[in-house]
C-alpha cells in the first residue's frame, strides 16, 4: 500500500501530484524546486537555489523518516550545465558519505523558471 508524504517544510505541489510517496519502505519524491516554503520566494543565483532545493528535498525526506545517508538515487535537473561544478559543491555539503547514485541533466526549462530541480529515492 502507498502512503502519501506531505510537509510544509518543502514547497507544496503545484499540480496534481504528491510531494512524495512511500511504498514498502521506499520513498519516492517528486521534483523539488528552490522555493522558500515559508515565503514562496525563489533565491537568486545557482548556489543559493541549489542550497534551497537540496535543503527542501532533505526536509521532505526527513518528514518521511529518511535521512541523507539512506538516499539511494537522486536526479538533478539543471538549466545550465556550466553550473555543474557549483552545484556539486553545494550537493557535497548535504551528501557527504556513501553518496547516492545520481543523474544530472540539462533541461530547457523548469517550473517557475528556476535553475535547478532535484528528486530522490530513499529507503527507510
Amino acid at each position: 500500500m502507498k502512503k502519501i508524504i506531505s510537509t510544509d517544510k518543502a514547497p507544496a505541489a503545484i499540480g496534481p501530484y504528491s510531494q512524495a510517496i512511500e511504498v514498502n519502505g521506499m520513498v519516492f519524491t517528486s521534483g523539488v524546486i528552490p522555493v522558500v516554503p515559508s515565503t514562496g520566494e525563489i533565491p537568486e543565483g545557482i548556489e543559493a537555489q541549489a542550497k534551497q532545493a537540496i535543503g527542501n528535498l532533505i526536509a521532505l525526506l526527513g518528514e518521511s523518516g529518511v535521512s541523507e545517508e539512506n538516499v539511494i538515487k537522486t536526479t538533478v535537473f539543471i538549466k545550465d550545465m556550466n553550473d555543474f561544478t557549483k552545484i556539486n559543491e553545494i550537493y557535497s555539503q548535504f551528501f557527504t558519505k556513501d553518496c547516492p547514485a545520481r543523474s544530472c541533466v540539462e533541461v530547457a526549462r523548469l517550473p517557475k523558471d528556476v535553475l535547478i530541480e532535484i528528486e530522490a529515492i530513499g529507503i527507510k
